[in-house]
């Protein structure tokens, strides 16, 4: 009885730690939505198609709190 319950108490907490990591994000691997536009506007002017509206460019990057673990 002790050995299931530790055997489930750690399956807990290794699903637990899993979906916790999966809430952060990899800041080199994403585009931000500034960058893809900058990108799209880029790639319009060289094929001389019209001209998306310009984005404002982003205050700052705010990290999230999950961030540190992966």
């Amino acid at each position: 009885m002790r050995a299931g319950h530790l055997i489930r108490t750690t399956l807990v907490l290794v699903a637990v730690a899993t979906a916790v990591t999966a809430c952060g994000r990899r800041p080199s691997q994403l585009e931000t939505p500034y960058e893809a536009s900058e990108r799209l506007r880029k790639e319009a002017e060289q094929n001389k198609e019209p001209v998306p509206p310009a984005r404002p460019r982003p205050e700052t990057d705010k990290p999230f709190i999950l961030d540190r673990l992966i």
